[in-house]
């Protein structure tokens, strides 16, 4: 059953990134696949729980974690992204393409099914937990400890992406690096949230078995890979660094992703 109700799943979220792909290749702009990525989690997450004949507390729970978090990522992404237009990082990463008349094909393979596969695997402990939390398995105290740590990373997040966007709104600060609020300790404090958030998802999916936490632990694992490594953090800052004076200097004395105090200059 859980096999089979995976696999239904992993249709839903290709039919979606076709869809998807087909309005980007009209409008010439991938961007906002960023939104697809919390709101296809959320969906993930309902899809299964919608699956459950009788959903127990458990299953319930993770659903309502994935849901949250989902749909506010998806909804604050989507309103930046017809705010602030195409995303300069997909524009680099798709130029050659572009030039070349290859758009819709990158568009396809590089960034819509690449972003399904991997959208998949994060949200693999919402999914298999919910799966197995049938009727019977209550919300433990391993459950309580995952949604505490969950808690911790919406605030980080939803914070994070408040100071930002009033940052942002203030002319007065064009041009200039965010350093305060959160920001003063860590330079992703977005980042960090999402990472505790799945974590968290994770702990709580584990009550439904020990194997559910066996099977699925490449979802926070790769999660916080991408976030510090390759396409989170990195991605941004090589661009930061160019467009920011001062960031240099910023990156110094900030810790890159866990929330520190900030380091004592130098001078």
């Amino acid at each position: 059953m859980i096999v089979e109700a995976l696999l239904a799943n992993a249709a839903i979220l290709l039919g979606m990134a076709i869809i998807l792909w087909v309005v980007a290749v009209q409008i010439d702009d991938v961007s906002f696949v960023d939104a697809y990525w919390g709101g296809g989690m959320a969906l993930m997450a309902f899809v299964s729980w919608l699956r459950l004949y009788e959903p127990g507390p458990l299953a319930t729970l993770l659903m309502a974690m994935a849901v949250i978090w989902g749909l506010r990522l998806c909804l604050h992404l989507l309103l930046r992204w017809r705010r602030e237009g195409e995303d300069k990082r997909y524009a680099r990463i798709l130029a050659k393409d572009r030039a070349k008349g290859r758009f819709a094909l990158a568009a396809l393979t590089k960034v819509f099914l690449g972003q399904s596969v991997l959208l998949f695997i994060v949200s693999s402990p919402a999914q298999y937990g919910i799966l197995e939390a049938n009727w019977m398995v209550p919300i433990s105290g391993l459950a309580l400890i995952g949604l505490a740590l969950w808690t911790v990373g919406i605030v980080f997040e939803w914070v994070g992406d408040w100071q930002l966007a009033r940052f942002k709104a203030d002319p007065a600060n064009a041009g200039k690096v965010m350093d305060r609020g959160l920001w003063r300790y860590t330079r992703h404090p977005n980042y960090f949230g999402d990472a505790c958030v799945w974590w968290g998802i994770w702990i709580a999916a584990a009550a439904a078995g020990w194997w559910v936490a066996a099977a699925t632990v490449i979802g926070p694992l790769f999660l916080t890979f991408t976030l510090t490594r390759w396409s989170g953090g990195p991605l941004l800052e090589r661009g930061m660094k160019n467009s920011r004076p001062g960031y240099a200097d910023y990156k110094a004395r900030t810790s890159a992703f866990f929330p520190l105090p900030p380091k004592k200059s130098s001078g």
